[in-house]
């Protein structure tokens, strides 16, 4: 394994990703928090997969999106934590270059279609709470699946200049990623040319996407929160509120560590860079953990579905 840094290319046959830089000696420590993770996050995904699949009875739109979320957050997840497992364990640091441009598409794409995928669900509330006679005459399986196909199609292709004009660049400076997986800005910092369009490129991209999906989404509420204020009494008001806070917590699950984390980045310069890659690291798994744990406690019909589940298994 050639880990020199001064070596002169153009296009590197391979990256070397050092996991968490200045933390080699607890990357064994490291991988318990993450492997575990990891575990839930898969375990509890398909879970929900499974029983949603199972119960013809939750075969609606608000779980055709919670499906759609799960395999987002199973593939978000997946594409980065085996490899960070195997530099913790195995010291496994080498990524192709065409592995490594193929990581990165996956990390920004399925980041954006989960932020789509939470829209679609707003969507989904606002019509359940404000019209609820028509709701599935409105959100029928065509046009659930047009909005997933939408979302998918959306993130697809706005990533698709991401990993294009990362490998038009040379790089003539280093082939160490001081990083736990493959990240848009993490790779292109290595290239020896002007990365402005890149950086311009990420800007928009951000500003589009997430920007579009959160005022979507705000808006949403504010057309829900009207409705329920017409409500007659304070229990119907918060029954109907009620339903809504599985997908609060899913929002915030999504958008807080991600604001957190951009703004250590931005603003964090006195901060040490092991901490704000174990950060950006951790980020990866936290939605996907809490998802599922969040639909599981909160939603009546999984909940039920899981105890039923068990407790046949029992009998």
């Amino acid at each position: 394994m050639s880990d020199s840094n001064t070596t002169d290319f153009i296009n590197p046959s391979t990256f070397i990703l050092l996991g968490i830089p200045g933390l080699e000696a607890a990357h064994i420590w490291i991988s318990i928090p993450f492997c575990t993770m990891y575990a839930i996050a898969v375990l509890g995904n398909l879970t929900i997969l499974f029983i949603v699949k199972r119960e013809l009875s939750l075969h609606e739109p608000m779980f055709y999106f919670l499906c759609m979320l799960a395999i987002t957050d199973l593939v978000m997840c997946t594409s980065t934590v085996p490899k960070m497992l195997s530099i913790f364990w195995f010291n496994s640091r080498e990524i192709s270059f065409s592995a490594c441009l193929t990581q990165m598409y996956f990390v920004v794409s399925f980041s954006a279609m989960e932020s789509g995928i939470l829209v679609a669900m707003a969507l989904d509330r606002y019509v359940a709470i404000c019209h609820p006679l028509r709701h599935s005459t409105i959100l029928t399986n065509s046009v659930v699946a047009k909005i997933g196909l939408a979302v998918v199609l959306r993130s697809g292709i706005l990533t698709l200049p991401y990993p294009f004009l990362a490998r038009q660049y040379p790089y003539c400076r280093t082939n160490i990623i001081p990083h736990s997986y493959c990240g848009h800005m993490a790779v292109v910092k290595l290239s020896c040319a002007d990365i402005s369009i890149s950086s311009y490129y990420g800007l928009f991209d951000l500003v589009f996407e997430s920007g579009m999906d959160m005022f979507f989404i705000a808006l949403s509420y504010t057309l829900i929160l009207r409705a329920i204020f017409r409500l007659p009494t304070k229990d119907a008001r918060l029954k109907t509120f009620g339903t809504c806070i599985s997908h609060l917590c899913a929002i915030l699950a999504l958008y807080i560590p991600d604001f957190f984390s951009s703004l250590m980045h931005r603003f964090g310069h006195n901060v040490p860079q092991h901490f704000l890659i174990l950060i950006t690291s951790v980020y990866q798994l936290v939605p996907p953990v809490l998802h599922p744990i969040i639909y599981g406690v909160r939603t009546k019909q999984i909940r039920g579905r899981l105890l039923q589940l068990f407790t046949h298994k029992e009998t």
